[in-house]
């Protein structure tokens, strides 16, 4: 999966991109991130992408940088691929939803990181097809969300983690019908006091997938 990151602070994601899961899956050939400073695509000498919103006291990245960026993407491509805003105004996500957009995104995406107050509508309203809140509140910059984002995409591809359970048993899953998963335990058998429970040592698969059955978190 290629995925085209426009981002007014590109170097915040090459340390998490270039660990743990993220890595595997570029080295799997899995993930391809493709990252653009926004300020290359200026139309001002000052490498300035931003000015002061109409009507209000705040700064709002301008259209013309991102709509520069964006149809050099589309130039690169050959096509119009989705365009991605992630935003506490879009549509929430869960993880019902991640697994459709695997299946409708798979090939390629250019993601938007805002910064400022936010980006000029008129991007969204042309460019955007998807516009996705990680949750309820507001962050400083679009990059830690469309981290977010982005490692919850790709953790789901088939193969980036190896063992397909990894991610069908997990929370939210819908093999466990989008509940919180069960508890876990590992050595020793008995910590503070506190025992594993005797079933999971028993290596009775049945009744072990009975327990973490009545075991999951509501």
């Amino acid at each position: 999966m290629k995925i085209n990151i426009i981002s007014l602070f590109p170097g915040a994601f090459e340390s998490y991109f270039w660990s743990s899961i993220m890595k595997m899956a570029q080295e799997k050939w899995l993930f391809f991130p493709v990252l653009y400073n926004l300020c290359d695509y200026s139309i001002q000498n000052t490498r300035r992408v931003d000015e002061k919103a109409y009507g209000m006291h705040w700064q709002v990245i301008s259209p013309e940088p991102l709509s520069r960026a964006i149809e050099d993407i589309f130039q690169k491509a050959q096509k119009k691929i989705p365009v991605i805003f992630l935003s506490p105004s879009g549509d929430l996500l869960s993880q019902e939803k991640l697994e459709n957009f695997l299946e409708i995104l798979w090939d390629e995406i250019i993601v938007i990181c805002w910064h400022y107050e936010w980006i000029d509508q008129r991007i969204i309203d042309y460019y955007v097809d998807y516009k996705i809140s990680i949750w309820e509140y507001v962050l400083s910059s679009g990059e830690l969300s469309t981290m977010v984002f982005i490692d919850a995409l790709i953790r789901i591809i088939p193969g980036v983690l190896g063992k397909s359970i990894s991610y069908e048993e997990e929370s939210f899953s819908k093999k466990l019908n989008r509940q919180k998963e069960y508890p876990v335990y590992t050595k020793p058998r008995s910590f503070l006091w506190m025992d594993v429970p005797e079933v999971l040592l028993s290596g009775n698969h049945a009744e072990i997938e009975k327990w973490k059955k009545n075991n999951l978190t509501k």
